[in-house]
């Protein structure tokens, strides 16, 4: 259409987590998958999740304007009238719009905390997080449950996403999964702010470190 831009919406930083944690996700099934043979990358792969995960919530505080939380987090009454004119209006968000912003959050926390309690989780047998010498043998048993439960869960929010991609794409005609590749949507938006990359690098040097510090002072 005249008058619309190719527009960057989506910094490097932002793709690069997604995709890392699509790859990180997949490799933490199938290691789970392997049995012991595939504890070692079990182990790496969730180390890998935490980290991308901490990057991500320091992202959605110091990063570029449409990675901000505060850029994509509505209230109540945007997400109703969002709702009320989703197919009476199809004009893509520049970022996430106010339904895929709080999918973000819930799937951020979800992965967190699978793969934070897989640190405390063990099979009372051969493999333990790294962090279960820090609680009882009945908190062992809860965040193993919890990580076992965890994962149910994520797997239905992730199959959710994915249907909710190919929805936006074939009733809203929204290219959301290439936005997130080439990083550009195009609607004529206002550019947003981009951050200077050092900030994710030092937002990774941050993140890296918290999960080293705590894996070295384990017990």
């Amino acid at each position: 259409m005249s008058g619309e831009q190719r527009v960057l919406v989506w910094d490097l930083p932002t793709r690069l987590f997604h995709w890392a944690l699509v790859v990180a996700l997949g490799l933490s099934w199938y290691s789970a998958e392997q049995g012991l043979s595939g504890w070692d990358l079990h182990q790496w792969s969730g180390y890998a999740v935490i980290t991308l995960i901490l990057f991500r919530l320091l992202w959605g505080w110091f990063g570029s304007e449409t990675a901000r939380f505060g850029d994509f987090l509505a209230g109540p009454r945007t997400i109703a009238r969002y709702l009320r004119d989703w197919l009476r209006d199809c004009t893509p968000s520049r970022g996430h719009n106010p339904l895929g912003g709080w999918a973000v959050v819930a799937l951020l926390a979800l992965v967190l905390v699978q793969a934070v309690s897989g640190l405390f989780a063990t099979d009372d047998i051969l493999r333990s997080g790294p962090l279960t010498g820090w609680i009882g043998s009945d908190m062992e048993r809860t965040m193993t449950r919890l990580h076992s439960r965890t994962f149910d869960l994520l797997l239905i929010l992730i199959t959710l996403h994915v249907v909710a991609i190919a929805v936006y794409r074939w009733v809203r005609g929204e290219r959301l999964l290439m936005a997130m590749i080439s990083g550009y949507k195009r609607n004529g938006f206002a550019p947003p702010w981009i951050a200077p990359l050092y900030r994710a690098a030092v937002a990774a040097a941050v993140a890296v470190g918290v999960v080293w510090l705590l894996l070295a002072t384990a017990p």
